[in-house]
């Protein structure tokens, strides 16, 4: 039975949580764990751009459900706010959620997908593509100084 605390799992829960609005980043884990493991490239590949995804679908919903909440005197974000982040969507378009593999924007930008009710299946296209490409020029760097 495989062990549930494996380094696989880490990483995986390690990218998930660096694409919430939690800080954190797994870059490193994924460098070390290239440099360190018995498994391949494209298998730590593979788990941590799903991670990170999985991650990055849980902010869309998020950004989903938290409309239901916006008329309440407690809900995070004034209408103000709102409405620039609605203002901006529609500006740069849903092609903004290229930019999910970016640092401090991008998990913003997933959430306002959700708020802004994007087509979840071109979210997925979007932010699956970002993800893995990141990922794949952090290895690509990482083999080259290998």
């Amino acid at each position: 039975m495989a062990d549930i605390f494996s380094p696989l799992t880490a990483l995986f829960l390690l990218a998930f949580s660096a694409a919430t609005l939690l800080p954190g980043g797994s870059e490193a884990a994924l460098v070390a764990m290239a440099a360190l493991s018995e498994h391949s490239i494209w298998t730590l590949l593979a788990v941590a751009s799903v991670g990170n995804i999985l991650g990055s679908v849980l902010n869309y919903w998020l950004g989903r459900v938290a409309l239901h909440y916006q008329d309440r005197k407690w809900f995070p974000v004034s209408r103000a706010a709102l409405d620039k982040s609605q203002h901006w969507f529609a500006r740069w378009g849903q092609w903004a959620v290229l930019l999910a593999w970016a640092p401090i924007i991008g998990d913003p930008i997933t959430v306002a997908a959700g708020m802004m009710k994007m087509n979840f299946a071109r979210f997925l296209i979007l932010v699956s593509l970002s993800k893995t490409l990141r990922y794949m020029a952090v290895l690509g760097l990482f083999s080259l100084f290998t």
